[in-house]
């Protein structure tokens, strides 16, 4: 159970050494030789959990992948109008990019390996929830029916990640928050019903606050 527990410890602190050296240098630029400096650990224990740096650089987009959709249940367990659990998400997701040095590497490993058959999985199944909130908030008279669910759920996480990458640039995501705010704003009036036409700066507002480890 000790050495268990060891051997827990070290594939955590490569994992965690990766995730930052593959968000500084990005894929192409990440040797191995720099991943077991920035780990502060040993080749062989390195090669003892990952075999290459692929399969390293694919378990991070997995776990990336994996605190996305733990996001989308935990936020759809709230209960919330479907409308709200989508601004929820974005600013949850905005928080993660933040907060999460695993998240932000996933990220940037998803967008550079997608240029050659990269992993299409962590952005199909984001299209796919918000297509289905989309749908949902349209059933539910939050989102006029001329609204198609199965294009804003494309554009949706395509606007997020653009707000989110030109935020880096600008300002190292530290008005990323504002900027997803403002999104919102910009988007809410061309989408909702008329019902909720007076509800837009409620909406914008709408958050979802992770329970404490």
């Amino acid at each position: 159970m000790v050495k268990q527990a060891r051997a827990e410890l070290t594939r955590q602190q490569i994992v965690a050494g990766a995730a930052a050296q593959f968000e500084k240098t990005g894929y192409g630029s990440t040797s191995m030789a720099d991943i077991v400096s920035g780990a502060g650990t040993t080749k062989g224990a390195l090669y003892f959990h990952f075999a290459s740096k692929d399969e390293l650089a694919q378990f991070i987009i997995a776990e990336q992948h994996r605190l996305s959709i733990e996001s989308v249940q935990a936020i759809s367990a709230t209960g919330k109008n479907p409308l709200e659990q989508m601004i929820m998400l974005t600013h949850e997701m905005a928080r993660q990019i933040v907060d999460e040095p695993i998240v932000r590497a996933g990220i940037r490993l998803t967008l550079e390996l997608s240029t050659y058959e990269g992993p299409v999985e962590p952005y199909a199944e984001w299209i796919s929830a918000i297509t289905d909130l989309t749908a949902r908030a349209q059933a539910e008279g939050e989102i006029r029916k001329s609204v198609s669910a199965e294009s804003f759920g494309r554009f949706m996480p395509s606007a997020f990640t653009g707000v989110q990458l030109v935020s880096n640039v600008l300002t190292r995501r530290s008005d990323l928050p504002d900027r997803v705010d403002e999104m919102w704003q910009l988007l809410l009036p061309g989408i909702v019903s008329d019902e909720l036409s007076g509800d837009i700066e409620r909406l914008v507002k709408s958050r979802w606050t992770p329970a404490a480890a």
